[in-house]
Order: structure tokens, then C-alpha cells, then sequence
């Protein structure tokens, strides 16, 4: 289970600070998807890289089962994210220079993997996530919404527990949109804890859980009710 308590993230801005989170809780259990909205500015990516321990709180704590990931050293934290965090940014951020096979199997060779191994888990993790076709192909040669299948493959290869995607859809058509987020739904219904934040109501509405951010502060959640275009309430 993730567990953020009271994490608080700070910045200085001349004499004094700006506040990008204030003092936010979150569980994410073993297979629950849950999706932070909020408008621009909000702190919904610094959460998102905070959960996933690209960076740390100014204050506050976050667990992942045992881990303590806030006060983890740099490289302590990489290590977290090789083998247990899968992170998908907002335009998947492949290697231009890999092939979709050798992007997926990166993490894996990082961590010292052999590169007949880390080459069968990429397999399995393109197959997965429905885009085994594109093995061999460079992201230049894939579409915006291939790319990010891939880059969910990778943020999924190997033993990870959690995938923190940070708004996922934002470069891509509606239709593509749903189905990154529906496969996010269907990781989550094997067992993976998801944490994706969004701006677009109709996607969150896949989620089991949905918080609300506002000026850094966690508002309130969702209703569970949805409407039927899929869009979902305030409480």
C-alpha cells in the first residue's frame, strides 16, 4: 500500500515560500486506482513525482508497504523506481534511439538484468498491454497514443507494484484517451495499485477512487455515482 501522510512541498519564492502541497493524505491500496483532479496548478504533478519518488516532500511521510520513500536517499529512491514504481509522464518520454522492445527492457538492464531476460519480460509487458506488434518499431514510427502504450509497458515491466501516471492522455485524441485509461483500469484489476492524475472528469470516472487538489490542498473526493457520459460529481 502507498501511504502519504501530511505531505507538505515547498518552494522558495524571494523572502518567502509558495506552497505546492499543504499537508495532504493518501492511501492507495494493492489493485485500487485512484485519479487526482484538479485544475493547472493545483499540485497534481508535484504529488504525482512526490508518490513516486522522483521527488521528495519539504515535510511529511510516504510509504510504500515497509519503504520509507521521503527520507530514502537519491539512489535509494532509483532503485524503488526500477523495480517497484512505474512512472508514465505526460508524452512517455521513450528513447528515441531504442526500439519499443529495448525502451521496455531498459529498466530491467539498468537494474542488472541479463538482456535474454529483460528482453522476455519486455515481451510480456508489450503483450500486455496490447501493443506486442510494435517490438521492433522506433517511437518516430509509432502514433502518439502507441508511444504511450509502450511507455505504460514499460512503467509495468518486471515486479512493479504501483504506476504513477502522470496525466497520460494529455497529448493524445479521445478516443486514445480512454483506451490508456481503460488499460490503467484493467492493471489495476490485476492487483497493481494506479495513481494517474487528470483534468478531464470522464476519464477519472474510470477510477476507483477520485480526489479532488485545489491551491495544494486535497478538497475532497468524488462521488462514486457517474453520470452517463461517464463524468462523475463533487461531494
Amino acid at each position: 500500500m502507498l501511504r502519504l501522510r501530511q505531505v507538505t512541498k515547498t518552494y522558495p519564492d524571494g523572502p518567502g515560500t509558495i506552497t505546492a502541497l499543504g499537508a495532504v493524505d493518501l492511501d492507495i491500496a494493492k489493485g485500487c486506482f485512484v485519479a487526482v483532479m484538479g485544475p493547472s496548478g493545483s499540485g497534481k504533478t508535484t504529488l504525482a513525482l512526490i508518490a513516486a519518488g522522483v521527488d521528495t516532500p519539504t515535510s511529511g511521510d510516504v510509504w510504500l508497504d515497509d519503504f520509507d520513500v521521503a527520507h530514502a536517499s537519491a539512489a535509494k529512491r532509483a532503485v524503488l523506481r526500477r523495480r517497484r514504481v512505474g512512472v508514465v509522464f505526460q508524452s512517455g518520454e521513450l528513447d528515441p534511439l531504442l526500439t519499443a522492445a529495448e525502451n521496455v527492457a531498459l529498466p530491467l538492464r539498468l537494474d542488472g538484468m541479463s538482456a535474454a531476460r529483460a528482453a522476455e519480460q519486455a515481451r510480456t509487458a508489450l503483450h500486455r498491454c496490447g501493443v506486442d506488434a510494435l517490438a521492433r518499431r522506433f517511437p518516430a514510427e509509432m502514433s502518439g497514443g502507441q508511444r504511450q502504450r509502450v511507455a505504460v509497458a514499460r512503467a509495468i515491466v518486471g515486479n512493479r507494484e504501483l504506476i504513477v501516471a502522470d496525466e497520460p492522455t494529455a497529448s493524445v485524441d479521445t478516443a486514445t484517451a480512454r483506451a490508456i485509461v481503460e488499460l490503467l483500469a484493467g492493471l489495476a484489476g490485476d492487483g497493481l495499485s494506479v495513481l494517474m492524475t487528470t483534468h478531464d472528469s470522464r476519464l477519472a470516472g474510470f477510477a476507483d477512487e477520485v480526489v479532488i487538489l485545489r491551491d495544494g490542498t486535497r478538497v475532497g473526493d468524488a462521488t462514486a455515482a457517474r453520470a452517463d457520459d461517464g463524468s462523475i460529481g463533487a461531494k
